[in-house]
């Protein structure tokens, strides 16, 4: 009778997901990954995290689009056509957050779920995640240059766009940490834009290099303002000279590091932050949200705090940065 039973068990179980598998089948669900460009190493490495998750979440078709160039027109047409397709999630990293306003507002009233990332100053988004609290951030940036200038002299700072929420964030959490703890550091030129773009970095810091010839650091903020600084700061013979801290990856950094064209670098893992917009989006498909301190599954993302956004969303906050140099930069392979 017992084995039964549990044979009749059994059945129930592998019948209920037989039904689940069905379901999911009939009705996947798709969500779709906006970057702000596509191309370059940061949101190639995202693409990863998004692949990845597709291929563990059985029933849902997941991918990353952008345009070609940094340009928040073209980013806002792919939207507007993924609105029109209907899919059932954005996962979007806005170039320029406000330009987004409307469509992702349009998108939220055709019943699609919204989720962004470096952006929280976003009001038409369901949940903004952002890998840590911005602010702390670009202010560790800087402790990281002031040690390096000995806490004076002449700096700049790079951002790939005025527009891009989390960059300026982390460019006046730099800024303010100096005006609050460093008096003898002299800011000469603050928050020039590169337009996200590796060439244009190196020519911006070859001309502040030119009026500044006694400049002694760089903080920047693109993943490619770093790149650029360090080229320019090579091409002049400044390695030791000029202090250079930014974010970047590992990958794309490491000959200025080895150089020592670049003192340091700071990110987060690119591919754990789309990993993490998915599967938030996901929760949102299936009617879940996410809590003060709980626990994502993903490395820097395990107990993640929550507060009101500007809008009638969320933000979402991990603790997922890393700070690297020429002594430990080797131990991440992107």
């Amino acid at each position: 009778m017992k084995l039964t039973r549990l044979a009749t068990a059994l059945a129930a179980g592998v019948l209920a997901v037989g039904v689940v598998a069905a379901a999911q089948a009939a009705n996947p669900v798709t969500i779709v990954t906006v970057v702000k460009v596509t191309g370059i190493n940061w949101f190639n490495r995202m693409d990863e995290g998004v692949k990845e998750f597709a291929k563990d979440n059985p029933g849902v078709t997941a991918y990353q689009t952008g345009p070609g160039q940094a340009d928040a027109a073209q980013q806002l047409k792919i939207i507007e056509d993924l609105v029109a397709k209907k899919v059932d999630a954005l996962a979007v990293v806005p170039y320029d957050p406000p330009t987004l306003e409307p469509v992702l507002k349009k998108a939220m009233d055709r019943g699609i779920k919204v989720v962004t990332h470096e952006a929280d100053n976003e009001k038409n988004t369901m949940v903004d995640i952002e890998a840590f609290d911005n602010t702390a951030y670009g202010a560790n940036l800087n402790e990281h240059l002031a040690s390096c200038m000995h806490d004076e002299g002449k700096w700049a700072v790079l951002v790939g766009s005025l527009g891009s929420r989390s960059q300026v964030q982390w460019a006046d959490g730099g800024i303010n940490n100096a005006k609050a703890k460093y008096s003898k550091m002299d800011l000469v030129e603050p928050k020039l834009e590169t337009n996200n773009d590796g060439e244009r970095a190196y020519e911006v810091a070859k001309e502040v290099l030119r009026k500044h010839p006694d400049l002694k650091g760089f903080q920047g903020s693109s993943s490619l303002d770093v790149i650029g600084i360090g080229r320019a700061v090579e091409e002049a013979g400044l390695q030791g000279k000029i202090c250079v801290y930014g974010t970047g990856l590992p990958g794309e950094a490491g000959k200025f590091l080895e150089s020592g064209a670049v003192n340091g670098i700071s990110f987060w893992d690119p591919k754990l932050a789309g990993i993490a917009m998915n599967k938030i989006a996901l929760m949102l498909v299936h009617g879940q949200t996410v809590h003060d301190g709980d626990n994502l599954g993903i490395p820097g993302y395990t107990k993640v705090t929550v507060s009101k956004g500007p809008g009638k969303g969320i933000i979402v906050r991990g603790q997922g940065w890393v700070d690297v140099d020429k002594s430990n930069y080797k131990n991440y392979s992107f």
